[in-house]
């Protein structure tokens, strides 16, 4: 078993991702709403020098300092990891384009519920 993650920046495509999930068997995930490191220290104070590097960041965030990412876990079987990865770039596309997201697995010793500890 395994803890997929998906740090989904584009939120505008949860939903058909979701929908494509579904039909895929891949069910039971957590969505969260989640926030960047760059996205919430643009609203703190800082000294002088930070608030210089923050400057340069700006030009990252192009308006959109208050965008939230959702966060989606999900535990999989070994084998639908191929299937998830694969899902996830024909709906969302290409993760190596700049705020897109993350994604990635993690090994699981234990699992209860969902069905999947059968």
């Amino acid at each position: 078993m395994k803890l997929f993650v998906l740090i989904l920046n584009r939120t505008e495509k949860l939903n058909d991702l979701m929908m494509t999930f579904l039909k895929e068997g891949i069910a039971g995930a957590t969505i969260l709403e989640s926030t960047g490191m760059v996205r919430e220290l643009y609203h703190f104070k800082h000294d002088e020098e930070e608030i210089n590097f923050l400057g340069s960041i700006r030009r990252y965030l192009s308006g959109d300092e208050n965008k939230k990412s959702k966060t989606i876990l999900t535990v999989i079987r070994d084998d639908q990891e191929e299937t998830v990865v694969r899902i996830t770039e024909e709906v969302v596309g290409d993760f190596s384009a700049p705020d897109t997201g993350i994604m990635f697995t993690l090994p699981l010793d234990f699992v209860r519920g969902k069905g999947l500890d059968k």
